[in-house]
């Protein structure tokens, strides 16, 4: 199936971040969490596509996030960190190139996603504990990001 075939088959709608998704599951549990307004379910599932020549763009959560690989291109997860610096993980099917089946994001810390092939496209899923709410959600800001990692600007420019 190409990438619009499974947009289409799974439902999913463009996301902010760039890519395209649709929840699939809310937890029914619910937390009072102290530096968020209202509660939050334990955990949200979503789906998450993203073709080659797309990317997610660098933001950050409240909450961890488990990214899950399912099919399609290898992604590279790019994450921007106070104490690890910049860190490039590949998301995947071949343990042998070096890929994972699935990556934490710790919660405050930047990151977006490229595909691999520019050609192709990777269907994923992403868990968020405590669940996601777009109250949650931070969209980077380039020019505050590349004072903080100048280092790292052309990537900060590449996805913001």
């Amino acid at each position: 199936m190409t990438a619009d075939d499974w947009i289409a088959h799974l439902r999913l709608a463009p996301h902010p971040e760039g890519g395209y998704f649709r929840r699939g599951h809310t937890a029914e549990l619910t937390l009072d969490l102290p530096d968020r307004t209202g509660p939050r379910p334990v955990a949200t599932a979503i789906f998450y596509l993203l073709k080659g020549g797309q990317h997610s763009r660098l933001h950050r959560l409240k909450s961890d996030e488990l990214w899950h690989f399912h099919l399609g291109s290898a992604l590279t997860l790019h994450r921007l960190g106070r104490r690890e610096g910049y860190v490039a993980t590949k998301l995947g099917a071949d343990p042998a190139a070096g890929q994972h089946l699935q990556i934490v994001v710790r919660a405050g810390c930047w990151f977006g996603a490229t595909v691999d092939d520019p050609a192709g496209f990777s269907l994923l899923g992403c868990t968020v504990a405590p669940g996601f709410d777009f109250a949650d959600f931070e969209l980077a800001n380039r020019a505050t990001l590349i004072h903080q990692y100048p280092q790292h600007a052309a990537l900060i420019e590449r996805l913001t």
